[in-house]
């Protein structure tokens, strides 16, 4: 690494925890953030936040221990959303709605993963915006009225950046390092991570 970027901005960067949250939305932005976070510490710290901290039981089975609970969460600077079956009863949470809405509000970008659209959507974060999530998810998106929705590997309006499904958190995350941090460190991890996808098999599913 260059000595150019030895003294960029330190940033929290927040994940959303919450039952039956879908592994891989939250995974694949946490494994690009952590690795920065290991490789150069002084940019950014990352960490998990949930309702009220300890475990979360994930949409596939995993386990997992948050963090933070709303309460004790440190101030982010940037707050990813991610999606999952959980979403579905998120929506009626008005703990989880706020807290998203108070963290859309302070940070410098709020983003979302697959159908944490929908949270965004119910924060109010979203309203005549651009947006996208999970293929098989956007006419139900769209039937709010409230969103421009557009496909896009992820979507990028003022503060607000939304991903498609699932895998998509990667490559939005190793943007928002790259915008934070400039190309060359969003290489440096990609590189380290070893995220070059070459899928041995190819689908129409959107098509």
């Amino acid at each position: 690494m260059t000595a150019e970027h030895r003294m960029l901005d330190h940033r929290n960067i927040a994940i959303l925890l919450f039952d039956d949250v879908e592994e891989l939305d939250f995974g694949g932005p946490w494994e690009v953030f952590a690795y920065l976070r290991a490789q150069r510490p002084e940019l950014c710290d990352v960490y998990t936040v949930s309702e009220r901290g300890g475990e979360v039981r994930c949409a596939k089975g995993l386990r997992v221990i948050a963090d933070h609970s709303f309460e004790s969460a440190p101030k982010p600077d940037v707050l990813v959303v991610p999606g999952g079956h959980g979403r579905r009863r998120e929506v009626n949470n008005p703990r989880t709605i706020n807290f998203i809405r108070a963290g859309g509000g302070r940070a410098e970008v709020t983003a979302s993963v697959c159908t944490g659209a929908f949270l965004l959507e119910k924060a109010g974060l979203l309203n005549g915006r651009k947006a996208t999530t999970y293929w098989a998810a956007m006419d139900e998106l769209r039937a709010l009225g409230t969103v421009r929705v557009v496909e896009g590997r992820w979507v990028e309006d003022g503060n607000v950046i939304t991903a498609a499904g699932v895998s998509a958190g990667i490559d939005m995350s190793l943007y928002l390092v790259g915008r934070f941090w400039g190309p060359e460190v969003a290489r440096f991890v990609q590189k380290g991570i070893e995220y070059f996808p070459a899928p041995p098999y190819q689908d129409t599913v959107n098509s």
